[in-house]
């Protein structure tokens, strides 16, 4: 059977060939991808412009105005989120919704494994800790407020998946792209104020989390997911107990009444609807914890490669990554304009960032952002730039954050089964007209 490939990973695998089958020729002079003469023509047609800068253009390369616009299916949800899916649900925020500071409670992403409960009460609501630790106990919400201090951070969650459509070859699950992402004030109680509390022996190892949402298949023996994380993250004095998302009740859908918040981290390990932590003497082995679930290998492999389950590694700190929030892709600047401002954000899982830059000419050279210090450890950044255009035509902007620790964008990420941590800068259209 003839295997069908989407655009991007013909020219990540052969661009001579997709050269020959999208122009009709081979690429001139090694090109490595939408070649120069007739075929650059023939590209130029289909962006409606010059593209100034085309000697720059990297291996693998698609038009971002041609990406941005290659997604499986998009069901338009209220309140601008994009729908992946509604079984369970999981919804998206396109990028220009994602400008604010703090992500408005109707823009932050939604993600579910199962089916979220229906009957949720905040005031009989309770939780109860176990396991490794010297007295199990159980509070209320309205205990939590009352025996512990209370809290208000500015937290970052994004799904390890993030981005998963952009692999190729196709990584199963849901498909996000770039939305999946959000940084709303969270307001809760720290996590190890609890677990000092009811102390932790010394055999505790590793939190495991559990919610009331059921199973897809609706048997009560079977959960959608448990998660959990090392002690020294539970710890972390911004790992949070959280009941209130910017001021207000959390939202249904983000875990309304109780969730745990694990910044900078896969946000399946900030557990919704939460209602028992369990502390273990092991890592913990619940549903979305084993086999190659949140794991990538511990080496790269080439696309499309079989990666034994024992050479996979538990995913925690997210890479550094930067999100372009305005303008909008497809940006049309009028006859006479040739400067833009963009802004966005960018944040780096445990890390910080310490910079950003920008770049309008495919990575040729770039331009140093302003970038603004985090309200909070865990609270993305706010960067901002005035990028100039030499002439009329198609271009990109890109925007590319290096963390504390030297970790910086690339332009494609490694492939890995599952499409998860793709960090790939990213970019978006713009024409400018003569």
């Amino acid at each position: 059977m003839k295997k069908e490939r989407g655009l991007t990973e013909l020219y990540q695998e052969d661009p001579d060939r997709a050269d020959y089958e999208i122009f009709g020729r081979k690429s001139e002079t090694n090109r490595r991808g939408f070649l120069k003469g007739a075929g650059l023509a023939t590209l130029m047609l289909t962006v409606g412009m010059p593209i100034p800068y085309y000697k720059n253009l990297p291996a693998g390369w698609v038009p971002a105005a041609w990406a941005d616009n290659l997604k499986d299916f998009v069901i338009q949800g209220k309140n601008g989120l994009d729908v992946l899916n509604d079984r369970p649900v999981n919804a998206q925020t396109p990028p220009h919704l994602l400008d604010d500071d703090i992500t408005p409670v109707n823009r932050h992403f939604i993600r579910n494994n199962g089916i979220p409960p229906t009957s949720v009460d905040a005031s009989s609501w309770m939780i109860k800790v176990e396991g490794e630790i010297q007295k199990p106990m159980q509070w209320s919400i309205q205990d939590l407020k009352r025996e512990f201090e209370v809290v208000t951070y500015r937290l970052q969650i994004e799904c390890g998946g993030n981005g998963r459509g952009f692999f190729n070859p196709p990584a199963k699950g849901n498909q996000w792209t770039l939305g999946a992402v959000g940084c709303s004030e969270w307001t809760g109680v720290r996590l190890k104020d609890v677990l000092d509390a009811v102390g932790l022996k010394e055999t505790a190892v590793y939190t495991a989390h559990y919610g009331a949402d059921t199973h897809l298949s609706g048997k009560a023996d079977k959960l959608p997911i448990s998660r959990g994380v090392p002690i020294s993250k539970a710890i972390n004095p911004y790992s949070l107990i959280a009941f209130a998302q910017n001021g207000e009740d959390i939202h249904p859908m983000n875990g309304a009444p109780l969730r745990l918040v694990m910044p900078g981290w896969p946000g399946s390990c900030s557990h919704k609807w939460l209602n028992r932590i369990w502390v273990r003497d092991q890592v913990h082995d619940g549903p979305k914890m084993t086999g190659t679930s949140y794991r990538v290998p511990k080496y790269n492999v080439a696309a499309g490669t079989k990666v034994p389950k024992e050479d996979f590694k538990i995913i925690q700190s997210m890479p550094v990554k930067s999100l372009i929030t305005s303008p909008q892709t497809d940006m049309k600047l009028p006859s006479g304009t040739r400067s833009l401002f963009v802004r966005g954000h960018a944040w780096a899982g445990d890390n910080h960032v310490t910079d950003v830059h920008v770049s309008t000419d495919f990575g040729a050279t770039w331009v140093k952002a302003n970038l603004a210090d985090p309200v909070n450890p865990y609270a993305w950044q706010r960067w901002q730039a005035v990028v100039n255009f030499p002439s009329h035509g198609y271009y990109e902007v890109w925007a590319r954050a290096t963390d504390n620790q030297g970790n910086q964008q690339p332009f494609a990420i490694n492939w890995n089964p599952k499409g998860y941590l793709n960090n790939a800068m990213h970019r978006i259209a713009v024409t400018v007209a003569a």
